[in-house]
């Protein structure tokens, strides 16, 4: 199965680590989704650009920087449609842009992300290409860590689509952290 051959990727990556973390809204973990390791991995970024072109459509692609612009920019080679950049906050400096990229007023865009866990840089992305004129209800995540990203995006008009859920990842898992 596909999803087998991405855990198994990201885990020979080492990109699935354990003991104590802390995470970036706050809370701690006993497991950790290392982005970073899996998407400067060449076999990771292959596979899940494989999965994410099989699930976005014709939709004009959108990364939120910095963590999702390697999967964002495989994605657009794979499907050869072009993306956007969502940044956390305009720039101060040149343009000023908080969307980097070509944005159409009306155009469909599916948002892709690494790791969802509260999913609020997933909302604040999408809220910012609203802004700029973009129709966004989707967001594509690499893993879902299920702690409340599909339901906070919900309450936001926005579906969670992930490639792997934690539960997947760290299904048969005993072990591997020896």
């Amino acid at each position: 199965m596909a999803n087998q051959e991405l855990i198994d990727a990201l885990r020979d990556a080492d990109a699935v680590k354990f003991g104590e973390f802390e995470l970036s809204h706050g809370g701690t973990s006993n497991y950790y989704v290392d982005k970073y390791v899996f998407e400067t991995d060449p076999r990771c970024l292959e596979l899940i650009a494989r999965a994410f072109a099989d699930r976005v459509g014709d939709s004009k692609l959108a990364g939120v920087a910095l963590g999702a612009v390697p999967l964002v920019a495989v994605t657009s080679v794979e499907t050869g449609q072009p993306y956007v950049i969502a940044r956390k906050q305009a720039k101060e400096y040149g343009t000023g842009n908080r969307i980097e990229g070509e944005l159409t007023e009306g155009e469909e865009v599916v948002v892709l992300e690494d790791i969802a866990t509260t999913g609020q840089s997933a909302v604040d992305a999408v809220e910012a290409l609203r802004e700029a004129g973009a129709v966004v209800d989707r967001v594509l995540v690499v893993v879902d860590r299920q702690e409340g990203a599909a339901e906070h995006l919900a309450d936001h008009d926005i579906e969670l689509e992930s490639l792997l859920t934690a539960e997947d990842l760290l299904e048969d898992a005993e072990g591997l952290d020896g």
